[in-house]
């Protein structure tokens, strides 16, 4: 991190806190987190999204960050992730309906997933990070729990944004402006960070991998 982006980051930070969705403008500084920014750090050295659009999922800060295939930030929201703590997928969840998802079940596994625009059974658009486990970047849906979710996602703090079944839900204003401009129409990359061991040890272990 640059001594002057250094400089920036306690009012970035406030920045960061708030609860606004809107797009930031390219170019914009923006204060992330530090595991995030370590990521992006990462990503971009590699070049390890080739040239594709890539997100970061953030489960401890409730934030997820969409890049557009030359690394500009594109913008970032508050975001709710899986219910349960957790970086695996419990195997055969995808089949499930939703009804069958027991609350320890709801999960947001971590990894670097290749993503690619879609539909799901109702027709909607979404991003799937992984089809076969049925997850998913989407918009806020209507229905009984529309409401509160809006809510959790307009506090200040994350502690509130464990609420999914397992899916990375936005705003539908982000979704619409954002994430489907840029990873809605070709393949992208996104990485869910972990949140059980150090986001250091999981880049080590891609590099490990020649991922």
């Amino acid at each position: 991190m640059s001594l002057a982006r250094h400089a920036l980051l306690p009012a970035l930070m406030a920045a960061f806190l708030a609860p606004a969705s809107l797009p930031l403008q390219a170019g914009t500084p923006a204060a992330i987190s530090a595991d995030a920014e370590l990521a992006r750090h990462w990503i971009e050295r590699r070049a390890d999204a080739q040239g594709r659009p890539y997100a970061l999922v953030d489960k401890r800060a409730g934030m997820l960050y969409v890049y557009a295939a030359d690394g500009e930030l594109a913008g970032a929201t508050p975001a709710l992730t899986g219910l349960a703590p957790g970086d695996h997928a419990v195997p055969g969840i995808g089949a499930k309906p939703l009804s069958a998802i027991a609350p320890h079940e709801r999960t947001t596994p971590a990894g670097r997933f290749d993503a690619e625009p879609g539909r799901n059974l109702d027709g909607e658009h979404v991003v799937w990070v992984d089809y076969d486990a049925g997850f998913a970047i989407h918009r806020l849906r209507p229905g009984p729990q529309r409401a509160r979710r809006q809510r959790q996602l307009a506090t200040p703090t994350p502690s509130d944004n464990r609420a999914s079944y397992g899916c990375v839900v936005v705003p539908g204003d982000f979704y619409d402006r954002v994430v489907r401009p840029v990873l809605g129409s070709a393949r992208g990359v996104v990485y869910v960070l972990p949140e059980s061991r150090p986001v250091q040890a999981w880049l080590a272990q891609l590099e490990g991998q020649g991922l």
